[in-house]
């Protein structure tokens, strides 16, 4: 079953072409509470709003909406609070709703009431109040989806490199821990075939290895702050999700010796990139 792709944009005409390129899934992203001070620096932080929603179910057709709310929070000078942000989502057509970020089965069952059956919903596994309760979570669902946020759970680890969680077993052990529990469930983000610090087919081969369903395709697999002709845009999205595609067939078909080698090479070249953040 080839992996659900997911972007992060709030840009409509990037959003037709990702649609027309094949990306399952487009992702607005409103978090914003508590992340500058979580991720400071170059990190990935939007600044999309409900308008930005409205406009996207516009548009979109073959891909669905999905929307990242923010962490659940009460009303503040510069917060609607989380109940009136999930309904506006809901209301502007969101498909899925994520919620980022929790600590507690309180949170996430608070979020399920605010969402009360109107929409999916994925939580987004980042904190290790949440990996440390994971099995009582679990236990209780409720929810549709699971995807493990490594940027900011490999934070609260104190590692060097996002992917660390993936080669150290962390990753493994919580997808084991989805499967039996019968939840669908994705991880991380990839790049383009051939690109980024550990390129896309390396990550794919342990998407597949561990049963993972989806993936977001990262800033470097299109960076519009760096790329603004659409044509250009088409191209990567065009010839980059096409590469995916074929190197899913190809992963499909591995056997267990491939995947032990793909796995290796992957831990490999991880600790290649610790030794070189260094630290």
């Amino acid at each position: 079953m080839p992996l659900k792709l997911m972007y992060i944009t709030n840009n409509a005409d990037v959003a037709k072409i990702a649609q027309k390129a094949g990306v399952d899934r487009i992702f607005v992203d409103l978090e914003f509470v508590g992340k500058e001070l979580r991720q400071p620096g170059d990190t990935v932080k939007s600044s999309h709003s409900i308008a930005d929603v409205i406009n996207m179910r516009k548009i979109l057709g073959k891909s669905k909406l999905v929307v990242r709310v923010n962490p659940i929070s009460e009303p503040s000078a510069v917060f609607c609070g989380s109940k009136k942000e999930i309904d506006d989502v809901i209301a502007a057509g969101a498909d899925l709703v994520m919620l980022p970020m929790a600590k507690s089965l309180e949170e996430i069952q608070t979020f399920l009431s605010y969402v009360n059956g109107r929409a999916q919903t994925i939580l987004l596994l980042e904190t290790a109040e949440a990996v440390a309760d994971l099995d009582h979570i679990l236990s209780i669902g409720g929810f549709d989806e699971v995807h493990i946020g490594l940027n900011d759970l490999h934070l609260a680890y104190k590692k060097k490199f996002m992917f660390e969680l993936l080669t150290d077993g962390t990753v493994e052990r919580l997808c084991n821990k989805f499967r039996v529990a019968g939840v669908p469930y994705g991880f991380g983000g990839i790049a383009r075939i051939g690109h980024g610090m550990l390129p896309a087919e390396y990550v794919i081969g342990e998407h597949y290895r561990l049963g993972s369903g989806a993936a977001i395709l990262s800033r470097s697999f299109c960076d519009i702050k760096n790329t603004t002709d659409l044509n250009e845009v088409e191209r990567l999205f065009v010839e980059g999700v096409g590469k995916i595609r074929v190197h899913e067939k190809k992963t499909e078909c591995f056997t267990p010796d491939e995947f032990m080698i793909n796995q290796k090479t992957t831990k490999e070249l991880v600790q290649a990139i610790c030794r070189n953040i260094g630290g």
